[in-house]
């Protein structure tokens, strides 16, 4: 953090979201470590400190899940010649993008991503990062170097930041290896542990440290048990990929006689660390094994929507208790109000009804849960406006037209569920201002930079396409 963003000590607001809904007359004091020493409802004259707000206030959301080199992808793989196109085609493609990046590019490409995810309501992302190696698949000089250039993204918008380090050691069940287009991402969990050790020795402000295991299907049964070991007394957030494809659930069954979710809880891995992002496909069983175990499951229903993985089971694991976090994953979409729309239509899709009984008021209780799911997903264990937590906050702009003469009790689903929805005319980051009046202090420089990279990665797509029809994403060959 820097100069370009200043310290805020106090705000004063006529309306805030606090963990038991909308309060009125709303002070908050920040602390000198950039956390809610002190909040405070009713208070009907503010303090001469304190920065008076027009607009309501929201904490902001974690992204709790994001593979930020695919935001340069978003978009350039939505026209095919395949009617059998599914995620398993989508990802042989997106390989093709990860076997050209440079730690310049991650950087510029991260920059440009960190701050629409800053405008799109997230003030902390975990970033599970599995392109470790340079692009002939050897170790860099050093081998943080790709996260450094997230770290670098991160310092230089001004968003909190979760890394995680991804154990891949094979391209699936049965293969005992990875394939060449793989090449970039072989980690050991020795590895992975090493970098952890290095991050956390390194930290930084804004910085928290966890680790990733990308799946069961790219993970080896051993390399779990040595995981455990290794991280008997860590205590940072662990994420795996885990049932996201119908395809990955009976490969998991033919090779173990378990599904994913219920292979994870078999074996005795899951506890509070743990983090199951998708969990697309689970039976009831697997659901109750994740809601005892205390471990927190992060969709992406965006990425889900538009890779066709499916739909979450909304109902059963909002009827077990079990906290859903958002992430966006590919970052098709960059804002939390948009994971949380398409999680409520597509459950009214399926089931062809608008009302959920467990949800009678969605926006509410899914606002609630990706906010505590977040929290643990990131590593913070308290997260919202409240004392001990970070001092991030979102500002509604007073004046926008889909908030006029909206009652307060209906504010966040307005702000939910009223299309394209409102712009956070402000956001606070660990007390400090990183978006004041709509504008961020170093969008020009951000924006070219991405501009030159995209260049630089799709030119040669984008030369020809004025003359025919082209795939931008170059096709590798199928597995």
């Amino acid at each position: 953090m820097t100069a370009d963003f200043p310290l805020a000590s106090a705000l004063w607001t006529p309306l805030a979201w606090l963990p038991h809904g909308w309060r009125r007359q709303v002070l908050l004091v920040i602390g000198p470590d950039g956390r809610w020493r002190q909040v405070e409802p009713d208070v009907s004259s503010p303090p001469a400190e304190a920065t008076v707000l027009t607009g309501a206030v929201l904490p902001g959301l974690v992204n709790a899940h994001s593979h930020a080199f695919q935001r340069a992808f978003a978009g350039l793989a939505e026209t095919t010649t395949d009617d059998q196109d599914d995620f398993w085609s989508w990802r042989t493609r997106m390989y093709a993008l990860a076997a050209r990046l440079t730690p310049e590019h991650l950087r510029a490409i991260a920059a440009q991503l960190y701050l629409e995810l800053l405008r799109g309501g997230y003030t902390q992302v975990c970033e599970f990062h599995y392109v470790h190696r340079n692009e002939q698949g050897d170790p860099y000089d050093r081998p943080l170097a790709m996260m450094d250039a997230l770290v670098g993204a991160a310092a230089e918008v001004g968003i909190g930041l979760t890394l995680l380090p991804t154990v891949y050691e094979r391209a699936g069940f049965g293969q005992p290896d990875l394939l060449p287009e793989q090449r970039r991402f072989l980690a050991s969990p020795d590895m992975i542990w090493e970098m952890v050790k290095t991050l956390e020795q390194d930290r930084r402000p804004g910085i928290n440290v966890g680790l990733a295991l990308h799946s069961v299907r790219a993970v080896r049964p051993e390399s779990f048990r040595h995981v455990y070991r290794l991280a008997e007394d860590f205590t940072g957030p662990i994420h795996i990929h885990v049932a996201e494809q119908v395809g990955e659930v009976e490969a998991c069954l033919r090779a173990t006689g378990a599904r994913p979710v219920a292979w994870l809880a078999r074996e005795r891995w899951l506890d509070p660390r743990w983090q199951l992002v998708h969990a697309t496909h689970t039976e009831a069983d697997e659901q109750e094994s994740v809601a005892q175990s205390g471990a927190g499951v992060v969709v992406c229903p965006t990425t889900e929507a538009n890779l066709g993985d499916g739909i979450p089971d909304l109902a059963g694991w909002v009827t077990r208790g079990v906290p859903l976090a958002v992430g966006s994953d590919s970052h098709v979409t960059r804002d939390w109000r948009e994971e949380l729309r398409w999680l409520v239509y597509g459950t009214r899709l399926v089931t062809r009804r608008r009302g959920v009984p467990e949800l009678l008021a969605p926006a509410e209780k899914l606002f609630a849960g990706a906010q505590t799911g977040g929290g643990d997903a990131a590593g913070e264990p308290v997260w919202g406006l409240m004392p001990g937590a970070r001092a991030d906050a979102l500002v509604l702009a007073p004046s926008l037209p889909g908030m006029a003469g909206a009652p307060a009790r209906h504010l966040l689903d307005v702000v939910v569920f009223s299309s394209p929805g409102p712009s956070w005319s402000d956001v606070l980051v660990a007390g400090r201002w990183v978006i004041r009046h709509g504008r961020h202090p170093r969008q020009g420089r951000i924006a070219a930079r991405f501009g030159d990279t995209m260049q630089s990665l799709w030119s040669s797509a984008w030369r020809v396409a004025d003359s025919a029809p082209v795939d931008v994403a170059p096709h590798c060959a199928p597995h």
